[in-house]
């Protein structure tokens, strides 16, 4: 997955004799961090490695890796609600879906990182991502890491490092991976059967996983048609409301923010990010839109994002945002 990260795992396997016991992998969200992880640590755990280090993926060790069964290696990572289903459903005990890593899944790595390995080598856990740990796994994490024994490497993914604790990082060998220049992108994109990589990849803001993922559902078809409908300067807020009352707010804010970012900046750079399918409509909007009014909206569409997870009257939440759109896409029927 991560063929644009292979010097920087060759490089990092290399130095697998002096490598760090924690090593912090950061970089935008959607472009193979926790991928390179997953190599990474195959590649530490792999008993007969290439040259280079990487792993060979025909011993025991790699079979175990790839069947997910390998007792050296453990992950950490919020539970989705398909894991806890899973786990109650094989009989063990009950578990609620969280958007965190919990104390209690740290507390469970104790006997993992302070007994033997089972095949006398190295051991590795994968954090990711790591800013889901809560403030108490933080701190039970951070014992571990201060002290692990020998062999034993801690391997955390981070979309936004910033919100880490300064005794987590201060830890951690720092490695940034940045998402990979656009061609390498849309060239991959196009191997992976994408029907309109460069939409897909803007939309994205260059992360390919990002742009594969909105491929595979209805959210691209689904994003031209909401934009569609209020490119024209007639359309009716309150309708289209009603007609996108199910829409989901995070998927509607995402759109008319990166919607308004482009007229913003077609209007003052001429330029269009995220939307390049949509040059035409977005050319007429920006020819009638003051940019800092334009701006502003954008700004707000932003600090939106805070709302859109709590209990809200979907459509009334989509009204009062595109009256508010309406008004500066369309000044003269603010002013009539």
């Amino acid at each position: 997955m991560t063929i644009w990260f292979k010097n920087e795992l060759k490089s990092v396997l290399a130095q697998k004799a002096q490598l760090a016991h924690a090593l912090l992998i950061k970089g935008p969200r959607g472009i193979g961090k926790q991928a390179f992880g997953m190599e990474l640590a195959q590649g530490l755990l792999c008993e007969t490695p290439a040259p280079d280090g990487a792993a060979c993926g025909q011993c025991k060790a790699c079979n175990w890796f790839t069947s997910a069964a390998h007792p050296d290696f453990r992950m950490l990572a919020p539970i989705t609600e398909g894991d806890a289903e899973a786990e109650t459903e094989e009989g063990g005990k009950k578990t609620k879906a969280s958007p965190w890593i919990s104390i209690e899944q740290v507390r469970e790595l104790h006997d993992f990182i302070y007994v033997s390995s089972h095949r006398g080598g190295r051991k590795v856990i994968l954090v990711c991502p790591a800013e889901a740990l809560n403030v108490n796994a933080a701190n039970a994490l951070l014992k571990s890491l201060e002290e692990p024994p020998a062999l034993t490497h801690f391997i955390l993914i981070s979309h936004r490092p910033h919100r880490l604790p300064r005794t987590i990082i201060s830890r951690c060998r720092q490695l940034s991976l940045q998402q990979p220049d656009r061609a390498t992108a849309l060239a991959w994109l196009g191997g992976q059967g994408v029907a309109d990589p460069e939409v897909a990849l803007a939309q994205s803001s260059g992360a390919p996983l990002l742009a594969l993922a909105a491929s595979e559902g209805d959210e691209l078809a689904g994003r031209r048609d909401f934009l569609a409908r209020i490119a024209p300067p007639d359309f009716d807020p309150l309708a289209i409301a009603e007609s996108f009352r199910d829409l989901p707010l995070e998927r509607f804010i995402g759109w008319l923010q990166k919607w308004t970012y482009d007229i913003a900046e077609l209007r003052m750079l001429g330029t269009i990010r995220f939307n390049p399918d949509l040059a035409r409509e977005l050319a007429i909007i920006a020819k009638r839109v003051e940019p800092l009014a334009a701006l502003r909206l954008h700004r707000k569409l932003v600090r939106e994002q805070r709302n859109i997870h709590h209990p809200l009257n979907g459509r009334l939440y989509i009204e009062s945002v595109l009256l508010a759109y309406a008004a500066v896409v369309n000044p003269s029927r603010k002013a009539a």
